[in-house]
């Protein structure tokens, strides 16, 4: 059987969606293009944004017109359950609980259609979740889902609920499996990671988890996603200053201006922020930080926007996810006056991006003559592309590496907001 995993929105997306096409090709089903006309497309949808909204109801539709049977899961269909329901061509709503569940709990026990209209009892067996069998360079584990927060313009926690922890255990055999499948780097996801382990008997903090990661398995490279500014501590400053650990760190900020932080219900302010950063750059100095930013939240006048502006002009920022403010159904700032024209708000996004790109390049000129640890993802063209350690894109020559490879790279400058460098040591 064909079967077509579409995923939009967060890093914890992508690990769910990696682990469902493992599974389905455990099972010995082929995991295909939408554009190969599937038998079975699974939709993991998102709702961030009302621009993700809209994408996941696109998909949806394009699954249906390529003839697909159409299982619809994640945020999106979880706070829009009946509507998406209602749409043409889906089969099943799958709730975010049990997405896990969807190869052995949804398509096992459900009939395959075929294009003719006749039933056909294909079932897909064993669908445990695993690696996919196409080796791709960097594996997402989730870790962690649900979230502790209650920012006023986010509608994830009603999605996933509070926070749920994945066993130390459990980690450290999903990373040894990467690592006997040839995976480099193990990108560590979660809706609020810092909270990872609290919930747990007895608790564990994301840093002991690095720790027992960095024991006890064998894996080159851990990366971490987007983590709260206040569950940066000492401890885990500590373990990210080692070198297997990915110098970087993604922190959203949402506002430089304390009157809008404290109406989004983030649990810091400008001044906290901006301290903690000049602590982590002091402490890693080759680290890159990258954040979000949401402009035209309610209340935020033109004076409002340039504190987030001036803040962000100072912070040793190395890029920028910019976010125009869209209320999202169920939340607290849905009922928040929004005077702000749309126009205005992309207006300033426009400004932000373009203080983004003077960032990226700041950052990408202090590395001009360092070498770089590369991991290789990609050939095309005699060039191989990677990433590395501090999440910057590197072109080198093909033929001295391959993909899947680690690569030490000397930078020697940059192109088309990615730098070149050239090989000199390869580690496999």
């Amino acid at each position: 059987m064909k079967i077509s995993v579409l995923t939009l929105g967060c890093k914890v997306n992508q690990a769910e969606s990696s682990a469902i096409e493992g599974g389905i090709e455990k099972s010995g089903h082929k995991i295909v293009d939408i554009s190969e006309k599937p038998d079975v497309c699974i939709i993991n949808t998102c709702t961030v944004t009302s621009k993700s909204d809209y994408q996941s109801r696109q998909l949806i539709r394009k699954a249906h017109r390529a003839g697909a049977r159409v299982l619809v899961t994640g945020c999106y269909s979880e706070l829009n359950r009946e509507s998406v329901r209602a749409m043409e061509g889906v089969a099943e709503v799958i709730d975010n609980d049990h997405k896990p569940d969807i190869v052995t709990k949804i398509i096992d026990k459900t009939y395959i259609v075929t294009k003719d209209g006749a039933d056909n009892p294909h079932l897909l067996k064993g669908g445990e979740g695993g690696l996919p069998a196409e080796r791709r360079s960097r594996l997402f584990i989730k870790i962690q889902d649900g979230c502790n927060y209650s920012c006023s313009y986010c509608a994830i926690q009603k999605a996933r609920g509070i926070s749920k922890s994945v066993e130390p255990e459990t980690v450290v055999e999903m990373i040894d499996k990467a690592v006997e499948s040839g995976y480099k780097e193990a990108v560590l996801t979660g809706i609020h990671l810092g909270a990872y382990g609290r919930d747990l008997e007895p608790n564990v903090t994301l840093s002991n988890l690095l720790i027992t990661i960095l024991k006890k398995t064998k894996i080159c490279r851990i990366r971490l996603s987007s983590i709260g500014v206040r569950e940066v501590d000492d401890d885990l400053l500590e373990v990210l200053s080692g070198r297997r650990v990915c110098n970087h760190l993604h922190i959203p900020l949402q506002s430089g201006d304390d009157n809008i932080l404290k109406a989004m219900n983030r649990p810091y302010n400008s001044r906290q922020f901006s301290f903690k950063i000049e602590e982590i750059c002091k402490k890693i100095p080759e680290i890159a930080i990258g954040t979000d930013i949401i402009v035209g939240f309610p209340g935020e006048g033109e004076a409002e926007f340039q504190n987030t502006y001036k803040l962000l002009e100072v912070l040793p920022i190395s890029y920028m996810h910019i976010f125009p403010f869209s209320a999202r159904p169920g939340t607290k700032a849905l009922k928040m006056p929004d005077n702000t024209p749309f126009q205005l708000k992309k207006k300033r996004a426009r400004v932000l991006d373009d203080l983004n790109g003077r960032k990226k390049v700041e950052y990408m000129t202090k590395q001009l003559g360092k070498t770089l640890n590369v991991l290789v993802e990609e050939n095309y063209d005699g060039v191989c592309c990677g990433t590395s350690g501090n999440y910057l894109k590197i072109a080198m020559p093909q033929g001295a590496c391959s993909r899947g490879t680690l690569v030490n790279a000397r930078v020697e400058g940059f192109r088309e907001g990615q730098l070149v460098g050239v090989p000199i040591i390869s580690r496999k």
